[in-house]
This record gives structure tokens, C-alpha cells and sequence, in this order.
């Protein structure tokens, strides 16, 4: 039980603080330092760079999740069950959900806009429809970011607090 309490918390540590890390300091740092060498080309650059290791992330993303569920399950199976084990559950299975959609619907459709913009759709004017989609998948992946960081808080919170 303690080896499966541990491999699911070191699941939930590791999504959260990958999420914690790319918004607060890889995505602002690496837009902030290329930008700087070279407006336009170095945002480019700043962008295919975030985009790669975002892209990256998901599979940590993909593994966390299988994990966090895998080892619930076992918890439960092997006794004593979790508190909360139905919300909790529940829980992951909505974060790996809005993961995979993350990372397997709204990526890609970001990239078929940037390659249909033919670069950076931040660059085209601000009432080109292209640029209009491009912000609204922008802010989606951002929200299903944000929104699986306050999963991931409310699944520590119920760890921590567990007996």
C-alpha cells in the first residue's frame, strides 16, 4: 500500500510541478530572453521552442494521469480504500481527459493554424480570422492547464490529509 500511495503521489508532484514550472518560468523566460535578442524571429523562436517542450510535456502528462488512476484503483482494491476514492477518481480521469484533449485536439489544431497563418498567427492583423483562432485555442489550452492544476491541488490537499 505505501508503494502505491507513493507512486501516486510522486504522480500528482510531478504533473503539478511540470504545470507549475512551464507556466510561472520556462513559457515567460524563454518568450522574455529570445524576444530580446530579436523581436520578430526571436518570438518565433521563443514559440516553436514552448510549443516542443508543451508538446513534450503531454506525454508526462499522459503517464501521470494512467498513474494517478492505476494507483487509486489499487488502493482501493487492496485496502483500505481512499477517502473520497469516487471524487478522486474522478478527478484524474477528468484531468488525463483534459490532458489528452489538450495535448491531442488543441495542439494540433494550433499548429494547422500557424502553418495556415504561414507563421506566427500572433503576427497577422488582429481582425484576421486566423489570428482570432489562434488566441481562442491559445486560451483554451491555457484554461485546461489551469483547470488541471486546481485538480492536481485538491488531489494533494486529500493525500495530505490522509491517514
Amino acid at each position: 500500500m505505501l508503494a502505491l500511495r507513493y507512486v501516486y503521489t510522486l504522480a500528482l508532484v510531478v504533473w503539478l510541478g511540470g504545470m507549475v514550472v512551464l507556466g510561472a518560468l520556462v513559457a515567460p523566460t524563454t518568450f522574455e530572453v529570445l524576444q530580446s535578442r530579436e523581436a520578430t524571429a526571436g518570438r518565433a523562436l521563443a514559440g516553436d521552442v514552448f510549443g516542443t517542450t508543451i508538446a513534450r510535456f503531454h506525454y508526462v502528462e499522459y503517464a501521470a494521469g494512467a498513474l494517478l488512476l492505476v494507483t487509486l484503483t489499487g488502493m482501493r482494491l487492496l485496502g483500505p480504500r481512499p477517502a473520497a476514492f469516487g471524487a478522486r477518481a474522478l478527478i484524474a480521469a477528468g484531468m488525463l481527459t483534459a490532458a489528452l484533449y489538450s495535448g491531442l485536439v488543441v495542439f494540433r489544431r494550433i499548429d494547422a493554424v500557424q502553418l495556415e497563418a504561414g507563421g506566427l498567427a500572433s503576427r497577422l492583423p488582429p481582425g484576421d480570422a486566423r489570428r482570432a483562432r489562434f488566441d481562442e485555442l491559445h486560451e483554451l489550452s491555457t484554461r485546461l492547464m489551469l483547470l488541471n492544476m486546481a485538480g492536481a491541488l485538491v488531489l494533494l490537499y486529500w493525500e495530505a490529509r490522509e491517514k
